[in-house]
């Protein structure tokens, strides 16, 4: 499975980005995906996650510094999932990366190294 991060950019404070997680194979499949950030200097944080809910529906959890300005969105159909970023600060530019498939299953969470599949990350940068 191979994941494809694209739609970072350079943005002003209060704007907004939508990121692009392309998946190789069926993204119904996948018992998680999540979005993590990396700031320079800093740790990577996890900062949403969506998984299958059942009739093609889907589940997620942001983190609590995101949370009512990030929204997770899935094309079924193209197998994509999206990061929609609403009212960038200063404190988003980091690189945004996704990942797949998490052995203890998604409502539980899990760091980077434990997803089985990752991408290479795509940059945001706010000024």
């Amino acid at each position: 499975v191979q994941l494809v991060e694209s739609g970072g950019g350079s943005v002003q404070a209060g704007g907004s980005l939508r990121l692009s997680c392309a998946v190789s194979k069926d993204i119904y499949s996948r018992n998680c995906i999540g979005w993590f950030r990396q700031a320079p200097g800093k740790e990577r944080e996890g900062v949403a996650r969506i998984w299958p809910a059942g009739g093609r529906s889907w589940d997620t959890w942001y983190g609590g510094s995101v949370k009512g300005r990030f929204t997770l969105l899935v094309d079924n159909a193209k197998d994509v999932v999206y990061l929609q970023i609403n009212n960038l600060e200063l404190a988003d530019t980091a690189m945004y990366y996704c990942a797949a498939d998490l052995r203890r299953g998604c409502s539980a969470g899990g760091i980077w190294a434990e997803y089985f599949y990752r991408g290479q990350g795509t940059q945001v940068t706010v000024s």
